[in-house]
C-alpha cells in the first residue's frame, strides 16, 4: 500500500471515532476506516505490537487483510478509554487530524505518512492511522539522547520548508496563535507554576530563571513581539520525542499543537531542547545563520542577521515554559528538557530582553 499517496486520502468523516482501545481494534471498524487505501479488502487479523499511553494512546498493530498474507504495519493515535483522559482529546486531536488531512500533503517538509483520517468534528474527536514507522526502521529521539550540531543543521532544514509555508495558513482559521492563548490563560496560577519549578527539575538553575511570575510576565511580553512579527505555520513542540530519524534524514511527528506565529518560537525551542548545553553556547549562532540560509534556499525570505538574533534571544522563554507546566512526562526526561531550556533562558537573559 502507499502510503505517501494515501496521505492525501479524504477524511472519513462518515465512520465513527472509537473511544475504546477494543474498537479501535475491531476488524471491522478498521476495515471501514482504511477502505479509501485498501480497496475495501477486509481486515482479518489485527495484532497489537506496541501500546503507548501518554495524553493519547498510540498503537501499534499489524494488520492483515483477506487473500493477502503479508503483514501491514500501522500506528494508530488516539484519545482512548485511558482513565482520566479519556474522550478528552477534544480540538487537540481535530488540529493534528486537520494538520495530515489539509496541510501535511503539501508541505516538502518530512512528516509520518498518515493512511487515513477519521474525524467526528460533533464530538470534537479525530483519529489518525499512520505509518509504523518504527516498524520500517526510523528511530525516534529522546531528550536523553543529545543531538550534535550536525544533526540539529539537518533538523533545522526541515523546519525551515515548514516555515517557508506561510501562505498555507489563509483560510485556516482553526490553527490558533497559542503564545496569546497563554498569554492571556496560562495554564496554572502563579503558585503551581512555581511550585512546578522548584520541584527536582529545577537543578542549579539561578533563582531569576526560576521565578514563576517572571516567566508568566514574560510571555505575555512574547505575545505582544510576536503579534508584531511575521506569521508562518509553527510545530509549536520541537523537542527531540517528537523528531524521529530514517535513512532519509529527520523528520518531525507530534502535530497536536500546530500554530500559527513567528519563526523564533520553533527555532529558539528546538535548539535549547535538543543540544546539550555547551553545544548550544558555542554553536547556536551558527546553526541560527544555517536557519536563515534555509529559508532563502527553500524560497523564503529570511530576517536580517541581527534583528533574527534578538528574536530568538527573546522566544527562549516560549520552550522553557512548555517544559515549566510538563506534569504526565518521564522525570528524567522532564528534567534534561527543563534544565536545557532554562539554561537558554539565562544565557540569553531573556527575560532582560523582553524587558523585565
Amino acid at each position: 500500500m502507499d502510503m505517501q499517496a494515501a496521505a492525501s486520502s479524504p477524511a472519513r468523516g462518515s465512520v465513527e471515532v472509537p473511544v475504546s482501545l477494543e474498537r479501535a481494534l475491531d476488524p471491522e471498524w478498521l476495515t471501514q476506516a482504511l477502505a479509501p487505501v485498501s480497496g475495501g479488502r477486509r481486515v482479518v487479523a489485527v495484532e497489537l505490537a506496541e501500546e503507548i499511553r501518554t495524553m493519547a494512546s498510540k498503537l501499534r498493530i499489524v494488520l492483515r487483510f483477506a487473500q493477502d498474507p503479508a503483514p501491514h504495519h500501522y500506528c494508530l493515535k488516539a484519545f482512548l478509554d485511558s482513565g482520566q483522559n479519556a474522550g478528552m482529546g477534544g480540538a487537540v486531536t481535530l488540529r493534528e487530524a486537520d494538520f495530515y488531512q489539509r496541510i501535511a500533503p503539501q508541505l516538502s517538509m518530512r512528516t509520518p505518512p498518515c493512511a487515513a483520517v477519521v474525524i467526528d468534528r460533533e464530538a470534537c474527536r479525530g483519529l489518525l492511522l499512520m505509518a509504523d514507522l518504527v516498524a520500517a526502521g526510523a528511530h525516534f529521539c529522546s531528550a536523553l539522547e543529545p543531538f550534535t550540531a550536525e544533526q540539529a543543521a539537518q533538523t533545522l532544514d526541515q523546519i525551515a520548508r515548514l516555515h517557508v509555508r506561510g501562505d498555507l495558513l489563509r483560510g485556516q482559521d482553526w490553527i490558533p496563535c497559542r503564545v496569546e492563548t497563554i498569554a492571556q490563560r496560562p495554564h496554572f496560577s502563579t503558585a503551581r507554576l512555581q511550585a512546578l519549578m522548584h520541584d527536582e527539575r529545577r537543578g542549579e538553575l539561578d533563582a531569576r530563571t526560576l521565578d514563576a511570575a517572571l516567566l508568566l510576565e514574560s510571555m505575555k511580553l512574547l505575545a505582544a513581539r510576536n503579534a508584531q512579527r511575521p506569521q508562518t505555520l509553527l510545530h509549536g513542540d520541537c523537542h527531540a520525542g517528537n523528531i524521529y530519524w530514517t535513512a532519509e534524514g529527520p523528520g518531525f511527528a507530534d502535530w497536536q499543537l500546530i500554530q500559527r506565529g513567528n519563526w523564533a518560537l520553533d527555532v529558539a525551542y528546538h535548539l535549547a531542547a535538543v543540544l546539550p548545553e555547551d553545544v548550544a553556547a558555542g554553536e547556536e549562532r551558527r546553526l541560527l545563520d544555517h536557519y536563515l540560509d534555509a529559508l532563502r534556499r527553500h524560497g523564503g525570505e529570511a530576517p536580517e542577521r541581527e534583528a533574527a538574533w534578538e528574536d530568538y534571544r527573546c522566544a527562549q522563554v516560549y520552550g522553557y515554559y512548555h517544559w515549566a507546566i510538563t506534569t504526565r512526562t518521564d522525570p528524567a526526561i522532564t528534567n534534561v528538557a527543563f534544565r536545557r531550556l532554562g539554561a537558554g533562558v539565562a544565557r540569553h537573559d531573556s527575560y532582560r530582553q523582553l524587558r523585565l
